[in-house]
């Protein structure tokens, strides 16, 4: 075990209740003082409620659920949710992690969650990591009026684990493990979802196995975990014991490089999916993929999906196909897609979505398989062109689907981005 042990200085940074505590931070009121809801109240009281302020947090009141599930309190302050306001207090958070660390060291885990590697900058500012972590929560509380908790490991998974578990409870919010912590601090926790990669339908698979607490995975029969949950179970074990191999270089987001060798899109939503809402993204990020292949002039063979779960959850999966003939077809690359999802979606809130497609060829024919139904796919090819000229003529959002009209679709908004940020 000890061969896979990395001893990095990697912190996992989260901003308490983002949302509200960016509307509270407009109004110029405490969040832990202020009765605050992130919530659209003229949809009615089935609306949901995006966030609420750490007051409400620690009177009981979830961060997830309906209006009216809310306690009937005249003091509570409903916000309208405002995502572009959002997005912009984000980036400036991100300028200040960038102040401290280069691009390379930092990893986007989503709007609210970053990971920094700064084992190399602790000589040049000599100073410990729990000292870096206070100056740059300190820098975030002074600069944008947001207050943030902080993981601190060895590696990406124990900084995580150290965040979720202990940080938001610590006094100044930080907290920080080592391996040495893992049988007193990780081992008994429980039930299992308490945990970042269990999800609560496999938490009931473990649970059947009569495992209930970490450690009860810890000590089990590593050959059993693979033979049952095949590479998840292999990873779970190492997990409990604090091994994560991921390097933050290897975590970069898709989008952030640009690789000739693949075409892809991925999308941090702003409110947790759960099927079918969330097949209107899918159909969404496939049209968009297709749309770049025929630009490029490309057909490709390999089709890769992933979704990662909300981080209450966390964990996820990213999978790939690889198809008989090349395809540039939206419906062809949506239904693999959704064959995949289906293959290995789990029934947890969904945050992110991604899908590339590689082993790239030029063709500038496009050639249909034996199987295809030859005749459909070719008009929507045709017409995948004839709608390219049009936006590149009028802007992305001259057209769309009608499904781009429904509440939950995020296409416009996305259209209207530059870069994946809002101009």
């Amino acid at each position: 075990m000890e061969e896979y042990k990395l001893h990095r200085h990697i912190l996992c940074i989260d901003l308490k209740s983002f949302y509200a505590s960016v509307e509270c931070a407009l109004l110029g009121l405490d969040p832990f003082t202020t009765p605050l809801v992130v919530a659209d109240k003229s949809r009615g009281n089935g609306s949901i409620v995006l966030a609420v302020s750490p007051f409400l947090k620690a009177h009981g009141v979830p961060s997830r659920c309906r209006i009216f599930e809310l306690p009937n309190d005249p003091r509570i302050i409903f916000a309208k949710p405002r995502m572009s306001t959002y997005l912009e207090f984000s980036t400036r958070v991100i300028e200040i992690y960038l102040s401290f660390v280069s691009e390379d060291d930092l990893f986007i885990y989503s709007v609210d969650e970053a990971f920094l590697d700064v084992t190399s900058y602790l000589s040049y500012y000599k100073i410990s990591a729990t000292e870096l972590a206070e100056l740059i929560l300190s820098k975030i509380r002074d600069d944008v009026k947001l207050y943030a908790t902080c993981g601190i490991g060895p590696n990406m998974l124990m900084a995580k684990l150290a965040l979720d578990i202990e940080s938001k409870k610590a006094p100044n919010f930080i907290a920080r493990w080592d391996y040495d912590d893992i049988p007193n601090k990780l081992w008994p926790v429980e039930p299992l979802s308490e945990m970042w990669g269990i999800g609560h339908r496999m938490e009931k698979r473990l649970n059947r196995l009569g495992l209930r607490t970490v450690g009860d995975i810890a000590h089990y029969n590593l050959d059993t975990l693979k033979r049952l949950f095949g590479i998840l179970g292999e990873e779970l074990y190492y997990h409990t014991h604090g091994i994560d191999m991921s390097m933050i270089g290897e975590k970069r987001n898709p989008n952030q490089r640009v690789h000739q060798a693949s075409i892809g899109c991925g999308q941090m939503l702003f409110s947790d999916y759960l099927a079918p809402d969330i097949f209107l993204i899918i159909r969404e990020m496939a049209d968009d993929v297709s749309r770049r292949l025929r630009i490029s002039h490309f057909v490709a063979r390999t089709i890769h999906f992933g979704i990662s779960y909300s981080k209450s959850v966390g964990g996820g999966f990213s999978q790939q196909i690889t198809l008989d003939y090349p395809t540039a077809n939206a419906s062809v690359i949506y239904d693999y897609c959704l064959f995949l999802f289906h293959q290995h979606y789990e029934d947890e809130p969904i945050r992110r979505v991604h899908i590339s497609v590689s082993k790239l060829s030029k063709q500038n024919a496009y050639q249909f398989s034996l199987f295809e139904d030859h005749v459909r796919l070719e008009k929507e090819h045709e017409l995948g062109f004839a709608l390219d000229e049009i936006r590149m003529k009028y802007g992305k959002n001259s057209v769309n689907r009608a499904s781009s009209e429904l509440e939950k679709s995020t296409i416009k908004a996305r259209n209207r981005m530059i870069g994946g940020h809002h101009g």
